[in-house]
């Protein structure tokens, strides 16, 4: 069989770069929403009636990215919502792979798509209060003192004290190119949610996606090796949660364009699609397994690559992608991990569990 290495890695370039184009609508539109309601965030009254808690924590986690896990830990940081709230928030949240699923690049495919982002994050939300509200009446709580006290005002103007030619990059160079490719691309991003498109720049877009997806790749290890910055947390003025917006568009690009690359080279090199199918087919209790597994880990990286799999894989079961979603933890883990491992193992493992439970019932449907 003929194999274009070079032909191969455009297609995938491109391929993640009109992904990343509508990862950047939903990504920037979430970042101004979440930066909106700062204010009522950072009040002094409390954030509903303690009945509701859990319900305002799952409703927090729906929101795509890990800006609500964060101002949910903000919020259970100030004694304003109860642990069960938080848990119903971890257990609900898709992190970034909801901007993946979000950013279908066919008509075909946004139907597709917002069904499974619908049913998994109904699923999650259902599952998630109930927890939450198991969680309370149980009176476990962890203390407020020990979640990370990085999302003050006070805390995001500390000295930057790394590389000024990457920071420099990152604020401005790059700040500025990302969003100039995105506001290119916007039109037609919007248009092919309709089936149509835009003729007269048709090609040029096709090179501007791939530019994207390679450009993302040296923002994002720049960001990695240089840039200590970034963080989801909401920020003090549009330019900052803009930034930030970049910053998250660039990182699901890079992993989309790695899932994409991983799927399709294993699928249509090493096995071949039918066999692939077959195994698929024969094997989807592995399949759940793994992406529960592979959700579990801390951040966003495992659920962007289940859901770039979700997108890519035609027989890919929503069983698994269900699990995923249950399992994963997104970004607002991390500041339990820096500062109470203890309470984050056990929403971690509590996560986890139930996700394999969920994702056994859901395949067994």
């Amino acid at each position: 069989m003929d194999f274009d290495l070079f032909t191969f890695i455009l297609d995938n370039l491109e391929a993640a770069g009109v992904i990343g184009a509508y990862v950047s609508i939903s990504i920037i539109t979430v970042a101004l929403l979440i930066f909106s309601t700062k204010g009522k965030v950072s009040s002094k009254d409390q954030v509903g009636p303690k009945w509701a808690q859990p319900i305002i924590g799952g409703l927090f986690g729906v929101i795509p990215g890990c800006g609500g896990t964060i101002v949910v830990a903000s919020m259970y940081k100030n004694n304003k919502l109860s642990f069960g709230g938080l848990l119903a928030a971890f257990i609900t949240t898709l992190g970034e792979g909801s901007f993946v699923l979000l950013g279908a690049s066919a008509k075909a495919d946004v139907a597709a798509n917002l069904t499974a982002f619908a049913i998994v994050n109904a699923v999650s939300l259902s599952i998630g209060i109930i927890l939450g509200y198991v969680a309370d009446s149980i009176g476990y709580e962890i203390s407020p003192s020990k979640i990370k006290k990085n999302i003050t005002k006070e805390d995001s103007d500390h000295t930057y004290d790394g590389n000024p030619t990457a920071k420099n990059f990152i604020e401005k160079i790059g700040f500025y190119i990302v969003l100039a490719i995105s506001l290119f691309l916007f039109p037609g991003s919007i248009m092919a949610l309709w089936g149509g498109g835009i003729a007269a720049i048709e090609d040029i877009s096709v090179w501007v996606a791939i530019a994207l997806t390679v450009f993302s790749i040296i923002y994002y290890l720049v960001c990695k090796l240089f840039y200590y910055e970034h963080d989801c947390s909401y920020k003090e003025d549009v330019r900052s949660t803009l930034l930030h917006a970049v910053l998250d568009i660039t990182m699901v690009t890079v992993f989309v364009f790695v899932g994409l690359f991983v799927a399709n080279f294993i699928i249509d090199i090493l096995v071949g699609p039918e066999a692939f199918d077959a195994w698929m087919n024969s094997s989807a209790f592995a399949v759940v397994l793994i992406a529960a597994l592979i959700g579990f880990t801390p951040g966003c990286g495992g659920m962007i690559a289940v859901a770039a799999a979700y997108i890519t894989i035609p027989s890919f079961p929503i069983a698994a992608l269900i699990a995923a979603a249950i399992a994963t933890s997104g970004d607002g883990i991390f500041p339990l991990l820096a500062e109470n491992k203890k309470d984050a193992i056990i929403i971690s493992l509590a996560s986890l569990s139930i996700a394999l439970i969920v994702g056994l019932i859901a395949l067994a449907i």
